[in-house]
């Protein structure tokens, strides 16, 4: 059932997703497609019209012009005459209507039918051709017939005074179909248009939509618990970079869990193996605090010594607690590095002794000068370096330490002379939570936490494998600020 309505849930989004796709690309295109079809259709309308006005005025101006001056030169008296004629044999009759208008706007004559004589098409172009002496035109409806017609009117005058008009009127029915026509091809082609980019967007949306929902799929497996997932790569393109960094995160997840799963099963027998031993050599003292003063001493010893180990431990993790949450500082003062490094050395060369390593110290010539650093810090590197050292690396019962001065940089390098690191794992040392193969004590952060000191007082911090075997951590910190 959750399945399946976590199924119903992804559609939905996915539906969503085209909808939002097809809205925000599609509307411009529609909006953009309607306004040529507008202005095409406008465009093609009025060129029509006006092409076939202009035609009809030419023609009138004509014949009307010829008219005139016939009717100037005969008089008045053979104006019926002359008008007759002139619609007998007017060539354009099978598509114009020429007619002649009195004075008061009624039809005299019609080339068409001489039942029109007498009526008033009362269209404005007769009216104000009579009452302005000018050319006027008319583009509409017949208010006989209702059919579309333009009409144009040309005043006839004798002695400067408008006597009659002549007109010429054409349907624009085959003109109207003309422009139907072409506004139904451009509309036609707009559809198309507007079809080939919802076709050409469905195809890529449902191209970017499956990778999309299978990332969406392998993130929630991801974040329900399944690190490590990996999706198949398909593509080349973003996406396949997108894939690329979610399989790159998703085993990063899961080494870090399993780090840091590793790292609490550490800790946990870290402080379990002193904890036992403070408790098991306290009650042996409490039992017989009068014995064997060698073996009371002895008992003593390994409290101290595992007290020592529970404290740096519990140091680590509070260093390690600061580091996450970005309380990690440092107090920034002149510092004498051979001094701090020296009392290190100092601390442990005893301590190593009784393990049997030998601690050989070598140093410059001379002074080195003062650095800025925060010497806590710094003294907490090169003991954690050193007891680094002898659990890894005291197998070979010998550790060296140097300090010296190359250029602007005090360099202090610490080698030890066991198995080495194992060339696999060294990119690794200085990951939170790492401890590879060594089966020595620690938790896994130490050197994290050195890494992170070093690299705030803007030094380098390196571990390697020194020629002719062993490890070697080598730090740098400048000179000057």
């Amino acid at each position: 059932m959750a399945e399946e309505k976590n199924t119903k849930w992804k559609v939905l989004q996915l539906r969503g997703l085209r909808k939002r796709w097809i809205f925000n690309t599609v509307m411009p295109v529609l909006a953009l497609l309607v306004l040529i079809v507008v202005l095409f259709s406008t465009g093609v309308s009025s060129y029509y019209y006006q092409s076939m006005e202009d035609g009809l005025t030419k023609q009138v101006q004509a014949q009307a012009g010829a008219f005139n001056d016939y009717f100037m030169d005969n008089g008045y008296t053979s104006y019926y005459q002359k008008a007759v004629q002139c619609t007998t044999d007017f060539e354009d009759k099978g598509r114009i209507e020429m007619q002649f208008i009195n004075s008061a706007g009624r039809i005299q004559i019609s080339s068409t039918s001489n039942l029109l004589a007498g009526t008033a098409p009362g269209t404005s172009d007769i009216t104000d051709a009579i009452a302005h002496n000018e050319i006027s035109s008319y583009h509409g409806r017949d208010p006989e017939t209702g059919e579309t017609i333009l009409a144009v009117s040309h005043p006839l005058t004798s002695n400067g005074k408008v006597v009659g008009v002549m007109r010429l009127v054409t349907s624009l029915r085959s003109v109207n179909r003309q422009v139907m026509l072409a506004v139904l091809a451009i509309c036609l082609i707009a559809a198309l248009s507007l079809a080939l980019v919802i076709i050409s967007n469905l195809l890529f949306i449902n191209n970017v939509v499956e990778p999309v929902a299978v990332v969406t799929e392998a993130a929630k497996r991801i974040s329900a618990g399944s690190y490590g997932f990996q999706i198949e790569k398909k593509y080349t393109d973003e996406l396949g970079e997108l894939v690329d960094n979610i399989n790159d995160m998703s085993l990063k997840i899961g080494q870090n869990e399993k780090m840091k799963s590793e790292f609490i099963s550490s800790v946990s027998h870290e402080l379990r193996t002193p904890l036992t031993a403070i408790n098991g050599w306290g009650e042996t003292i409490l039992e017989d605090p009068t014995g064997d003063p060698e073996q009371l001493r002895r008992g003593i010893r390994i409290i101290l010594n595992e007290s020592r180990r529970l404290s740096t431990m519990v140091e680590e993790l509070l260093e390690f607690s600061k580091m996450e949450d970005g309380r990690f500082t440092l107090r920034m003062e002149q510092v004498d590095l051979q001094a701090e490094f020296e009392d290190a050395i100092f601390t442990y060369r005893e301590l190593f002794r009784q393990e049997g390593i030998e601690l050989s110290y070598e140093a410059g010539d001379e002074d080195l000068p003062l650095i800025p650093g925060d010497s806590e810090r710094l003294k907490q590197v090169f003991c954690n370096v050193l007891d680094n050292a002898s659990k890894h690396g005291g197998s070979g019962k010998r550790i060296s330490a140097s300090i010296c001065e190359e250029g602007d940089w005090q360099v202090v390098r610490v080698r030890d002379y066991g198995p080495g690191i194992p060339e696999e794992e060294l990119p690794f040392v200085k990951q939170k939570f790492y401890k590879g193969s060594s089966k020595a004590r620690g938790s896994g952060i130490g050197l994290a936490v050195c890494d992170e000191i070093i690299g705030l007082h803007g030094g380098t911090f390196t571990i390697g494998n020194a020629e002719g075997g062993g490890a070697i951590v080598t730090i740098r910190l400048p000179e000057i600020e």
